[in-house]
């Protein structure tokens, strides 16, 4: 049994992001323990790329916000999912400021073993998932990380949209794979 923190980089509540992240999420609870996190709940600032974090105490950073509660839960995690809407090629801000955050030496007491990722994007353009792909390959590379998989979902837009794809069942049988 894993630990799987389902990061969600969307700020609608009830959007086809969110409602990916649970699909996956409800295949994966019948063997594991998964928590979904909506960043658009924590009050997060930008990494400023300082370096205070390599000499200060726990490595913390020296900005006060809601960072310290999902270092926590990162550091509890076995798997962590990315679940992004698709913003001019990349993920969210919201999701990306997590992402910088975790350039700390903080990140080398986590026990993270392997990632996914699920994106959604409005475009059916062939090559939308093409930047974040690479990074995420860059990732799974730096950090000798392996991937459990990914779902890419191409012309959603409207909340509600993804229902009429095959994408729900997609990603509850990639979460059940655990």
């Amino acid at each position: 049994m894993s630990n799987i923190v389902i990061l969600v980089g969307s700020v609608r509540k009830n959007g086809n992001t969110v409602r990916l992240a649970q699909s996956f999420a409800e295949g994966a609870e019948e063997h594991n323990n998964v928590e979904i996190v909506s960043v658009a709940d924590y009050n997060m600032k930008p990494c400023i790329g300082c370096n205070s974090c390599f000499t200060r105490e726990g490595n913390q950073c020296f900005q006060s916000d809601d960072m310290v509660q999902i270092y926590e839960k990162l550091r509890n995690s076995d798997i962590v999912v990315i679940a992004s809407p698709v913003y001019f090629y990349s993920i969210s801000a919201q999701l990306k400021a997590i992402v910088d955050r975790l350039h700390t030496p903080m990140r080398n007491t986590f026990h993270i073993k392997k990632l996914g990722l699920l994106l959604v994007g409005a475009a059916e353009l062939p090559n939308l998932f093409d930047p974040i792909l690479m990074q995420y390959q860059m990732v799974l590379d730096f950090f000798k990380l392996e991937s459990i998989g990914t779902v890419l979902v191409r012309g959603v837009k409207d909340i509600g949209d993804i229902e009429n794809s095959t994408a729900l069942e997609e990603a509850y049988e990639l979460g059940a794979s655990i």
